[in-house]
């Protein structure tokens, strides 16, 4: 028994060598991506908010915010990330694309002067300096992007910076398989 003993650091390092090479094989493979994190969120209704906008302090709330399709992203100025994610999604709004934000456990005075400096992408920005929108949201940190369809339903979730990459691989095949409101109808 006392040799065995002798063997379990070595047993120990075999297993773990087996989990981290099985990962990384899956990462070669294109089969696992560690941002892909599951939404509880997903299919179902983006949830209830009342919350300030941060350029005017008006109530911003869920009829704000629905029409066609749009993205929701979350943000902060204190997250690395979102500055190289930010100059992508002012492409994106050149292009046409609606984008809401949410400036999520933030300063105001940081946010507002951020948006003034690189450029404002969102149609409006939801102010949660609390953190409690990003709660019911499922938020883990930033950025945090949100596909949400016409009639409010969050479609797809996506955690990590948006760039053209992911926008065609994860975005863009959804969105063209988003019905378009009115049509049909």
């Amino acid at each position: 028994m006392q040799r065995f003993k002798l063997f379990i650091p070595l047993l120990v390092f075999v297993a773990l060598a087996a989990v981290f090479f099985g990962v990384e094989r899956k990462i070669q493979g294109g089969d696992y991506a560690p941002t892909d994190l599951p939404s509880a969120l997903l299919n179902q209704p983006l949830p209830v908010f009342s919350l300030p906008a941060l350029d005017d302090g008006r109530i911003l709330t869920n009829s704000d915010i629905q029409g066609e399709w749009f993205l929701l992203n979350v943000w902060a100025t204190w997250c690395p990330t979102c500055h190289y994610e930010h100059p992508f999604l002012v492409s994106l709004a050149e292009q046409g694309v609606t984008i809401y934000s949410v400036d999520y456990k933030d300063e105001a005075a940081a946010a507002r002067r951020w948006l003034a400096e690189k450029g404002n992408p969102y149609k409006a920005t939801i102010f949660d300096a609390a953190g409690s929108f990003g709660l019911d949201l499922g938020v883990t940190g930033a950025p945090e992007t949100y596909l949400v369809d016409g009639e409010g339903i969050v479609r797809f979730r996506y955690q990590g910076a948006l760039e053209q990459k992911v926008w065609d691989r994860n975005f863009a095949p959804l969105i063209a398989k988003l019905p378009v409101l009115g049509a049909g109808q």
